[in-house]
């Protein structure tokens, strides 16, 4: 079985930033072609068009872009109820833990985010990799 990769929100938002390196490595996730949910797809277009107040046509060029480049799934009850199950576990926020959530379920055995803590493994097979960490 080929390891599956999912991309936090922060990655996709790197991937077009004007920090050169921190680009350069969210590049580098994206060309795997990640996993992402379609909360990933939200927040991108929403940190595009309130916190970077770029134009609609511009922010859903990209948004469909990032849609054409990764395998996207969208965030189901399933997904929902096990971010319940986990938020209580590890204690993560709630946006987080629908993120760790549709990770697990689409079977990805690593989660790049900037937002949690690296080396963080999730149910003993998602383990939590910041690339934007050092070496």
């Amino acid at each position: 079985m080929t390891a599956k990769f999912f991309a936090d929100t922060n990655v996709a938002i790197y991937a077009v930033d004007a920090d050169e390196p921190k680009r350069q490595q969210a590049l580098a996730v994206m060309h795997l072609s990640p996993v992402i949910s379609t909360q990933v797809v939200n927040e991108f277009l929403n940190v595009l068009l309130v916190k970077r107040q770029l134009d609609r046509p511009s922010a859903y060029e990209l948004a469909r872009a990032l849609m054409q480049g990764c395998d996207v799934i969208a965030v189901t009850a399933e997904i929902t109820e096990q971010a319940m199950a986990l938020g209580e576990r590890y204690q993560l926020g709630h946006w987080d833990s629908v993120i760790v959530a549709a990770a697990l379920i689409a079977d990805c055995d690593t989660l790049y985010s900037e937002d949690m803590q690296d080396g963080q493994v999730f149910d003993g097979r998602l383990t939590v990799k910041n690339p934007f960490a050092g070496p």
